[in-house]
């Protein structure tokens, strides 16, 4: 994988889309086998699950193989997505903004995104975040919050530490819990769930 010329570049469409010309797979942060405990833990087979900012990650597809089948995958990015209807025509891809999710109020029962909130955030000064920066993320959860049952859960995984990331998850909303994995560098799993004085306000 080459670095793009700048952290910027994450959030742009375009270095996305070159990138993913020709790169076929990549993972962010650790794989699959690193966390599955985690999601088993808190993720049932029948679950209708949204995956934000699939990338071509190996993680819906492991997850699928798994018996994960109802997964719904979205990513802003149609090169990438084009490329993985193709080789996984069993699951739904769907070009969208995380920010403007298209989907009815309570489709899915656990969004999941791995390493797309970092990207999103990469030029934030972690102990100062911008009014922008802060808006984008409540957007962003406030979305979550509406496309999931009442019931539902929304799984962060991330290397982000708990005192920057729960502020922006916003807990007035949620209760969350995180867990940590990975050797020697620990990534952190968060699950939150709607509390119920939130979920009447829906």
């Amino acid at each position: 994988m080459d670095l793009p010329p700048s952290n910027e570049s994450y959030k742009d469409m375009n270095y996305w889309n070159e990138r993913y010309k020709t790169e076929e797979k990549y993972d962010w942060f650790k794989t699959y086998k690193d966390f599955v405990h985690l999601l088993e833990e808190h993720v049932k087979k029948s679950d209708r699950i949204l995956m934000l900012g699939c990338g071509n990650s190996c993680l819906s597809e492991q997850m699928f193989n798994d018996g994960f089948k109802h997964i719904v995958n979205v990513d802003f990015s149609d090169i990438v997505l084009k490329k993985m209807r193709l080789k996984l025509p069993s699951m739904e891809w769907l070009t969208m903004d995380i920010k403007h999710l298209a989907f009815i109020a309570g489709s899915f029962d656990v969004v999941i995104e791995k390493g797309t909130l970092d990207a999103l955030l990469v030029e934030e000064d972690v102990w100062h975040i911008s009014e922008e920066g802060a808006e984008m993320m409540s957007q962003i959860v406030e979305n979550v919050r509406h496309v999931l049952t009442p019931s539902g859960k929304f799984l962060s995984i991330t290397f982000a530490q708990p005192h920057f990331r729960m502020p922006l998850i916003r807990k007035e909303f949620w209760d969350v819990k995180y867990e940590t994995f990975g050797d020697g560098f620990h990534y952190f799993f968060y699950v939150a769930k709607m509390k119920q004085e939130a979920d009447e306000d829906r």
